[in-house]
């Protein structure tokens, strides 16, 4: 029974007009608190003796104080279902399969939902699935939470129906067909089965319509030298894990060429083995290309050579391996391009040769080399399907469109006037087209051009169906309502054809007619299927006259630029994307910026200077590039280890202003100098004025020599002596040298009860492609901070890929010269020789994030314990007690862990996802939104391993082998990352953690680290 009793607090409160009744209730504290009395003012408090232990007890009353005086806390009102819905179950994430097909990317993907929301990107781990997420499939989650997305479709830039959108265009598509006027149809490509049938459909409703497919980086040269040799309009599919030698001239396939992908089977031979049998070697990785790339960072060999060296090396490999004899230049590195052609021969069936030079000839000599070799890693006959643009097609519609030749242009998912060396005239062109539509996301540059901008959807919201590659039918599904009043591309199509079918039937249909050994619910539930039979096939062509015109390159003009897509933007959809935009680059650590790659020899011959200033940010100077008279402008300059000289580096996806934040409205557009669709152009370059400030998370360029944090060793010395490779830190103690692992600084908790999480880090099967930092990001409602905070060594990254470079030719020889070096001058001149990265140096990636030390230095310093330990291991953060005193960073020396200088949620000053109520959507509940003051870092994860232990007490059973994951080792596509409980014997990271190649970070100076680390192993 309630009690009616009333407690006074005064016997005032008896006097109804008393004066201190209505202060007791409008104040908790009736006197201001006297904080003064014992901090002082200003200039008492400068000339304070207090020590920092008071300084704390003062702060922390004055916080307790101002904590009591808001007792009373904001009131969030909830909505609870009237009736909820069987398949969600609040606080349990539910997975979707679904597929990326955005025209530049795809694979096959998990989708995390939260209460209906899509939170997170995973990999499909289903056998038989194309999977491998890079970081811009794990960003994409987001950019459905654009805030500047098309909210409903716009007719002459003012809002509109689909009604009023339905009666224009069909009425333009009547008058079309009366008159015979050509209607086109330009989309990206989708390699989508249902939509072919129904662009067909369409085609045979409007006589006069034609299709044309654009992509903005194109493949075009390499889509007719297959169609010429295979007859069909594809790429060439390769399996990576079957190759001993790997030859690639420019082909960053790691990187995006030709959809990217190999990671996976390419990490299963770089991970080197000792006693097994000879099929089991570790593979060998050559690389030839102009710019540094994610490819070339991993091989053993790498040459940098310029566009006409390229195709002479490619005629070289050609000449030994076919047995022909074709006369061509010579190079700097001939020597060393016939020692990688007769290793490929030598190799046989076990070599493969990939090329992404924009030719026709030289694409076919890469078929008749692998042909030669009879290579088990060359698959033609499982052609993939991720590019379909044929640039002649686009180049005729624009001379058609001028000529006032098109009557109607639909497009969808391209962005011509943004892509297009010739924008600007394609702009021009559309006055001249009676209707064009363009299906878009955002109101992007061609948007706005065009007479109707129809707002689409998100993949995230729609149906679909690809066919990455021969024989692979996959599907997407929405996991979310259209957010907005938005429609697909192919249910306009439907409806403009009189066709009242829904496209959900419509793909269904397809569907089940491609796929017979599965249910359609069976190909929805698993992401995908597999159909048909593949048979071999060989390539008809004339491999001798493709060799002679290949032959006859020559380099043009002082300098050539060369354009390539950066791991984080690709193509430029996802510009507006702040995850992306300050995910640094793996080879320069830049990040909010395109910039010029430029040799170091070239840039003391320009002027061109990059330099450290007083804030530890990075300038660089600004050069201009000029390109069939055209000129870019203002183009900042890196000097970047490994540039081939006479070749300048440039970046797609920049430079982009429409429907995007003032924020990542950054860098310059390649695309003004992508001439003809080559990715090789000869320009000019001249120095600009002033300094460029560039956002860059890592100054040091170089490892210095510090081998006891890269640990690595050749393929030779690894299968011939265990100690030399990993040698392990020696202590005194007690008078003896022993191993530093051995020695425990503090007495160590009973680790071997309940679960214990460690984290296994390869370095051979890490390609440094980043995937795992967006995941991070996405997973942990890690902020983004802009590029003035990152400058000022303020992000926010709770995982880091540390990139370094060699000093010397290789970090061999970088040790040796310390070995070498004799006295106090030798020694410091050494040292500062090593600071200075090799104009071709070795690279080596690490991954770094908190060690979650057993011993952690952190946890004794933290004033307020708001840092500790906790019995799996994990070093934990009790956020709410931090008091942002910064001692524990002080004392990580592994630096991972980042202070919280703002608040980054709900404020203007960071205007990127959390600022505004649709990017919060994507926020993770498990995890809370940190304020400013406190420190954060990586946690392992420990809302991921308590979500698996829960699941399976639910479901009465104790938790799987490798169940466990992180959001990094999800998402790390070659198996770098593997986490686990080292007390599961059956889990793989116990033979990891106990590996003869394992070692930890510092290891000699004690603090016992969680994360282990695997040597690296070069196979040269």
């Amino acid at each position: 029974m309630a009690s009616n009793k009333k407690y006074w607090k005064s016997v005032e409160e008896l006097n109804e007009n008393s004066s201190i009744v209505e202060t007791l209730r409008d104040n908790e504290f009736v006197e201001e608190i006297p904080t003064d009395e014992f901090l002082g003012d200003k200039d008492k408090l400068s000339s304070s003796s207090t020590t920092r232990r008071d300084f704390l007890k003062y702060v922390g009353f004055s916080t307790a104080a101002a904590t009591l005086a808001a007792c009373e806390g904001p009131v969030v009102k909830s909505i609870p279902y009237v009736v909820q819905p069987d398949e969600i179950v609040p606080g349990v994430a539910d997975y979707y399969a679904t597929t990326v097909a955005d025209g530049f990317d795809f694979v096959n993907v998990l989708v995390k939902t939260r209460e209906g929301r899509p939170i997170k990107i995973d990999n499909n781990k289903l056998a038989g699935a194309y999977s491998g997420a890079n970081a811009r499939v794990n960003a994409s989650v987001l950019t459905m939470y654009d805030s500047l997305r098309l909210k409903q479709p716009k007719v002459s830039g003012k809002d509109t129906t689909w009604d009023d959108v339905d009666v224009k265009v069909k009425a333009s598509l009547e008058d079309a067909k009366s008159k015979g006027g050509n209607i086109v149809l330009l989309t990206n490509t989708m390699a989508s089965p249902s939509t072919d049938k129904l662009i067909g459909e369409f085609v045979a409703a409007y006589p006069t319509a034609k299709h044309v497919v654009y992509d903005a980086v194109s493949s075009s040269s390499a889509l007719d030298a297959y169609e010429k040799a295979y007859g069909t309009r594809g790429l060439a599919d390769y399996d990576f894990s079957q190759a001993d030698v790997i030859v690639s001239v420019d082909a960053d396939f790691l990187g995006d060429w030709q959809g990217g992908g190999y990671d996976s089977a390419y990490a299963q031979k770089r991970i080197p083995k000792r006693n097994t049998d000879e099929r089991k070697v570790m593979s060998k990785h050559i690389q030839l290309e102009s710019n540094m790339s994610l490819s070339g960072a991993n091989a053993d060999v790498r040459l940098p050579l310029n566009s006409a060296d390229l195709k002479a090396a490619l005629v070289k490999i050609y000449n030994i391996v076919v047995g022909a004899n074709v006369s061509t230049n010579g190079t700097a590195y001939d020597e060393a391009i016939k020692k990688a052609a007769q290793q490929l021969k030598a190799a046989g069936s076990n070599g493969v040769l990939v090329s992404g030079i924009d030719d026709v000839n030289a694409q076919l000599l890469v078929f008749a080399i692998n042909e030669a070799l009879g290579s088990k890693a060359f698959l033609p006959e499982q052609t993939k399907f991720v590019r379909q643009g044929n640039d002649a097609a686009v180049a005729q519609l624009i001379k058609d469109m001028t000529a006032g030749k098109v009557h109607t242009l639909i497009m969808s998912n391209v962005n011509p006037v943004y892509s297009l060396a010739n924008g600007e005239a394609f702009a021009e062109a559309l006055k001249n087209v009676d209707l064009s539509v363009d299906f878009s996301m955002k109101e992007d540059e061609t948007a706005l051009v065009s007479t109707i901008a129809a707002a689409a959807p998100h993949y995230l919201e729609s149906w679909g169906d690809v066919v990455i590659k021969k024989g692979h039918y996959s599907v997407t599904q929405p996991t979310i309502r259209p957010l907005f009043d938005t429609r697909q591309f192919q249910d306009a199509l439907l409806l403009w054809t009189n066709n009242n079918t829904p496209y959900y039937d419509y793909v269904k249909s397809v569907g089940q007619a491609t796929i017979s050994n599965k249910t359609w619910n069976k190909i929805v539930h698993d992401g995908f299927a597999t159909f048909g039979d593949l048979n071999k096939v060989s390539a008809n062509a004339d491999f001798t006259s493709a060799a002679n015109a290949v032959a006859k390159a020559k380099k043009e003009g002082d300098f050539e630029l060369v354009f390539y897509t950066k791991t984080g933007m690709g193509d430029g959809q996802q510009a507006n994307n702040p995850w992306l935009q300050e995910f640094p680059d793996p080879i320069s650590r830049a990040s909010w910026d395109n910039y010029a790659t430029v040799a170091r020899v070239d840039a003391e011959a320009l002027g061109i200077v990059n330099k450290h200033v007083a804030n530890g940010g990075l300038d660089g100077s600004y050069i201009t590039l000029t390109v069939n008279g055209v000129t870019l402008e203002n183009v900042p300059a890196l000097i970047q280890p490994g540039q081939a000289p006479g070749t300048i580096g440039l970046a797609f996806g920049y430079g982009r202003k429409e429907a995007l934040k003032k924020d990542m409205q950054v860098g310059v557009n390649a695309y003004k100098l992508y001439f003809n669709a080559n990715k090789v152009q000869t320009v000019s370059v001249a120095k600009g004025n002033g300094m460029h400030e560039f956002a860059c998370v890592q100054l040091h360029n170089t490892l210095m020599s510090r081998n006891d944090i890269i640990k690595e060793t050749t393929a030779d010395v690894f299968n011939a002596n265990t100690e030399e490779w990993n040698v392990f830190p020696m202590v005194s103690y007690d008078h003896q040298n022993v191993k530093a692992r051995t020695i425990d600084i503090w007495e160590s908790f009973d680790r071997t009860v309940g679960h214990h999480f460690n984290l296994s880090i390869d370095l051979n099967a890490c390609t440094g492609c980043g995937a795992c930092v967006i995941a991070c990001h996405a997973e942990n409602n890690v902020p983004v901070v802009g590029k003035s905070e990152v400058r000022r060594s303020r992000d926010m990254h709770w995982l880091r890929i540390d990139r370094y470079y060699s000093s010397e030719d290789t970090f061999d020889g970088d040790v040796q010269k310390k070995k070498d070096a004799k006295g106090l001058s030798e020694y410091r001149s050494a040292f500062y020789d090593l600071e200075n990265p090799a104009d071709n140096p070795q690279v080596a990636f690490q991954p770094v994030m908190c060690q979650h030390c057993n011993h952690a230095p952190c946890e004794t310093v933290c004033p307020v314990a708001a840092t500790s330990h906790g019995r799996q291991g994990q070093n934990h953060m009790a956020y709410n007690r931090c008091v942002g005193t910064r001692y524990c960073a002080n004392n990580c020396p592994y630096k991972v862990r980042r202070f919280n200088w703002f608040l980054y949620s709900q404020n203007n000053e960071f205007d990127f996802n959390m600022n505004d109520d649709l990017g919060r959507m994507v926020l993770n509940p498990d995890v809370v939104v940190r304020s400013r003051g406190v420190m954060e870092k990586c946690s392992l994860c420990i809302q991921m391993t308590q979500a698996t232990i829960l699941k399976a007490k639910n479901e009465g059973r104790a938790v799987r082998p490798n169940e466990f994951e992180t959001a990094c080792s999800a998402a790390c596509s070659s198996g770098a990352m593997v986490f686990g409980d080292v007390n599961d014997k059956d889990s793989d990271i116990v033979e990891l953690v106990e590996s003869d190649r394992s070692y930890h970070l510092l290891e000699h100076i004690g603090t016992k680290p969680n994360v282990v680390y695997h040597v690296k192993v070069r196979n040269v």
